[in-house]
């Protein structure tokens, strides 16, 4: 299976989608103008992995901010790690926000409530952003 991998833009996040090297993550900002076209590969390279997922499957989720059309499709791969796990597969959601983003956090804790995936939190300072 390829990698899927997108820089990170000022309004597109960055994403490492790489089965072979275990990296699950995507990171930054996120109001693409078109975003059902910006997500589609994702959730549809997604939908691929869990055919044939990893032991373990960590995903990394270290957002700065997202509209509401991206926050619909952050769900939407949420809700397929959320099939894997099902499964009985091994997943973790690692869900990493800026110590002082009450936003982001409250957007991680609402997702979480909606799937049955574990979710880890994870607050990072500024001077620890790096992605």
């Amino acid at each position: 299976m390829e990698p899927l991998i997108y820089e990170e833009t000022t309004e597109t996040p960055g994403v490492i989608l790489d089965k072979e090297n275990e990296t699950f993550k995507i990171w930054g900002k996120s109001f693409p103008e078109e975003t059902h076209k910006y997500y589609e590969p994702l959730l549809n390279w997604l939908d691929e992995y869990i055919q044939n997922p990893n032991n373990k499957t960590s995903f990394v989720f270290k957002m700065d901010y997202f509209n509401s059309a991206s926050s619909t499709r952050i769900l939407e791969m949420l809700y397929t790690l959320d099939k894997l796990y099902k499964a009985g597969n091994d997943v973790i959601i690692q869900w990493h926000y800026l110590e002082i983003d009450d936003d982001m956090v409250e957007s991680g804790k609402e997702f979480s409530e909606m799937i049955s995936a574990p979710v880890e939190f994870y607050p990072y300072t500024d001077d620890q952003n790096n992605s």
